[in-house]
């Protein structure tokens, strides 16, 4: 099981979050898929 969540982010954000959490949730969805391969490495 992998995890997204707003805990990769280095400081506390004083706004709503959710768009920028998708985004990251996003990101690593196409980590997983790809492998760890591509762009990321």
């Amino acid at each position: 099981m992998r995890v997204c969540d707003a805990s990769v982010f280095p400081d506390v954000v004083a706004s709503n979050i959710m768009a920028t959490v998708i985004m990251v949730a996003e990101r690593g969805a196409d980590f997983i898929i790809n492998g760890g391969r591509g762009k990321w490495r």
